[in-house]
């Protein structure tokens, strides 16, 4: 029976304390997974692969990826904005799915699931260098997923936006009348979608019961972005 809880699972999440990382772990324990963590900025192009190489056997590669957003006019752009955003979100990508692949290939099976942002889904003001970062990590793993299935490895990505956490929504924000009208008016849910139903929804991902999906990027968003 295929079930979507992750006993006997040993899953790998990176910058373990940013963003949603605390929330995955604990959602990813409570359900029955051995939970190893990392917590460094990957700019460094060797931290990949010792990360993994140390790990030792993964079943699950969970690539949580975060640096805060520049809120950069997008005439006043400047290539070190540029480089180093990229040197975050995207260069790190290539270098874990390409460390952790031989040992999935060699059992043939294996899931990698990034933990992506709807800003590449949807055109957002002066966000063109997180955007386009963005976006360049979900057109890889597309292209990655697809290549990968016949190995018995799902690549998959979720795309947020608008998920309660304390980096992005302080309780200064969500109780800023300006706030709660945005939120009114460009998100069909009409609240933020709190940072468990995100995380629950990555653990499905993580499961068994997720086997058939494959190079997908699934928005979770409260309907903002599709």
């Amino acid at each position: 029976m295929i079930t979507n809880d992750l006993k006997g699972k040993r899953i790998l999440v990176t910058q373990a304390n940013s963003f949603m990382g605390p929330k995955l772990c604990e959602v990813f324990a409570e359900m029955g997974a051995e939970v190893i963590t990392d917590n460094q900025l990957l700019t460094d192009p060797a931290l990949p692969g010792e990360i993994i190489a140390a790990a030792g056997t993964i079943d699950v590669l969970v690539i949580n990826l975060a640096v805060p957003a520049p809120f950069t006019k997008l005439d006043r752009v400047e290539s070190q904005e540029w480089q180093s955003v990229f040197a975050a979100l995207v260069d790190p990508l290539p270098r874990l799915v390409t460390a952790v692949l031989p040992q999935m290939m060699a059992r043939q099976s294996g899931k990698i699931l990034l933990m992506g942002s709807a800003s590449a889904l949807r055109g957002m003001k002066r966000a063109s260098t997180y955007s386009a970062a963005r976006g360049a990590q979900l057109a890889y793993v597309q292209a990655a997923g697809v290549e990968m299935a016949p190995q018995g490895i799902q690549i998959n990505a979720i795309a947020q936006n608008f998920v309660d956490n304390p980096t992005y929504f302080s309780a200064e924000t969500k109780a800023n009348p300006a706030f709660q009208e945005r939120l009114a008016r460009e998100v069909p849910l009409g609240r933020l979608v709190s940072m468990d139903e995100d995380a629950q929804f990555a653990a499905y991902l993580c499961s068994d019961a997720a086997d058939c999906f494959v190079g997908q990027v699934f928005p979770v968003s409260g309907g903002w972005a599709s």
